[in-house]
């Protein structure tokens, strides 16, 4: 039995962490607790390689294939024609020259610090009222489905997008007082206005490791979890996202990006490669430009399709054998009382501490693992504050999937910073936590009836996964 579902039914309060290999008996069953947050694909490294180093369970020949995988992550491509063919095609509008410049060392992106400062690891997302053919967003006429900052010579991208604060407080019921950011953002287009009716949508890079293994987690493990209704009235209320598989040709369970768009590491890479860095593939084998943008639309191009298929495929095996980094500090007596906080404040309903992979998976060595992202994978209503006002298949405006918590104590070593959320907008987990609402609200109101030694007390907790 998952997890939370005990929890919801008998309201026990789990302490996750006590030891390296403590078993604590709940109920019929036993729940082994360790640091190893991706099971057999668990990796010990604490430096600024944490997110990007291949799993010790890779063969001499994966680990071929992930290092050719991560070269491919890296790659910086260039404008067609260009003497080394098979890294020309960038563009001809895009927002990135590889993977890392989003997903920087592996790890989360940020925003940037003020107008003056160009997006780097962000981009945004547009469209307008409506559904695509497939009941995804609609796309805008002009702009298609994200804002490209970038182009290559001759050619102007889109235009650009800056990014100011708006700043608050909130206070503690023990007189602390936290200060709280708001992005405000101003577009600058060069193909016209954007229109009123646009939507938009900023999106932070996520992190990319461990996600062969929650792509391994089985659809029933995942679905086992949803109560759309809120049969059990706790006020949580976790849905799927049901997405379309342009291989498949179907509609299909969605389980990654910020909302669940995506059905898989595939479709997601073909898509990131597609939109961010403007290279076709055997997925979308072309650029999906609109006639308004003709000096885009005659440039070179590098080859059809411009990503070749075995080198995507090695850069999709290198985002699914990525290993995880394990969890530290599990016997310090705070990050154990701020286990407890966590359970007791229902944070654990959503972020689910731990999850079992199938045996479906293309990768065999991702079968049959217990793994501890702290994530459902399913949407939750996050309330008004943290809203975009855009759907995304099923997905409406205020609904984000549950971003896994795994590793996020090593954002501050790998990334040089500790910037959370969609946005970008939470520059710390205390931060973050205070910008939730909607199914989320009482654990955030809870939060700020804890005095300060219980507050540190979880942080630590959340910092030590």
């Amino acid at each position: 039995m998952l997890l939370n579902k005990f929890y919801r039914t008998h309201k026990f309060v789990w302490f996750f962490g006590l030891a390296p290999v403590l078993a604590l008996c709940v109920g019929a069953g036993a729940i082994l607790h360790s640091d190893k947050s991706g099971g057999e694909h668990t990796v010990y490294v604490k430096n600024r390689s944490a997110f990007g180093t291949s799993s010790p369970k890779l063969t001499p020949k994966e680990l071929r294939r992930f290092t050719l995988g991560n070269r491919m992550f890296n790659t910086n491509w260039v404008t067609a024609p260009a003497s080394v063919t098979k890294f020309d095609g960038l563009g001809p509008i895009f927002n990135r020259i590889s993977c890392s410049q989003c997903h920087v060392r592996d790890g989360r992106g940020k925003a940037p610090e003020g107008p003056s400062e160009l997006m780097k690891s962000m981009l945004v997302r547009v469209s307008i009222p409506g559904e695509s053919l497939h009941g995804g967003p609609n796309p805008h006429p002009v702009y298609g489905d994200q804002i490209q900052d970038r182009a290559i010579h001759g050619v102007k991208p889109d235009g650009t997008v800056q990014v100011d604060w708006k700043f608050s407080t909130v206070q503690a019921n023990d007189g602390t007082v936290f200060e709280l950011r708001e992005p405000i953002y101003n577009f600058a287009m060069n193909y016209g206005p954007l229109g009123d009716d646009v939507m938009t949508s900023p999106r932070v890079a996520q992190a990319v490791f461990g996600l062969g293994l929650l792509e391994a987690i089985s659809n029933d493990t995942i679905l086992a979890n949803v109560d759309e209704k809120d049969l059990d009235n706790d006020g949580i209320s976790g849905r799927a996202n049901y997405v379309w598989d342009v291989e498949k040709k179907a509609t299909v369970l969605g389980r990654f990006g910020w909302k669940a768009n995506q059905p898989n590491l595939r479709q997601q890479s073909a898509d990131a490669a597609r939109g961010d860095i403007g290279l076709t593939n055997i997925v979308f084998p072309d650029h999906g430009l609109s006639s308004t943008l003709t000096d885009a639309k005659a440039a070179p191009k590098g080859g059809d399709p411009e990503l070749e298929d075995h080198l995507l495929d090695a850069m999709i095996f290198y985002m699914q054998t990525i290993g995880v980094p394990a969890r530290r500090d599990v016997n310090d007596p705070m990050v154990i009382e701020g286990q407890k906080i966590f359970n007791q404040l229902d944070c654990a309903k959503c972020h689910i501490p731990s999850m079992e992979t199938g045996d479906k998976h293309e990768l065999e060595i991702l079968h049959k693992q217990k793994i501890f992202p702290y994530s459902d994978l399913l949407l939750h209503d996050m309330g008004p504050d943290l809203a975009d006002g855009r759907p995304d298949f099923l997905a409406n405006g205020q609904e984000w999937r549950t971003a896994p918590l795994w590793g996020i104590g090593l954002q501050k070593m790998v990334n040089g910073h500790t910037h959370l959320l969609h946005d970008g907008r939470a520059r710390n987990v205390t931060e973050a936590i205070l910008w939730h609402g909607g199914e989320a609200q009482k654990s955030r109101d809870a939060f700020l009836k804890l005095n300060a030694d219980q507050r540190s007390a979880l942080i630590d907790f959340i910092q030590s996964l």
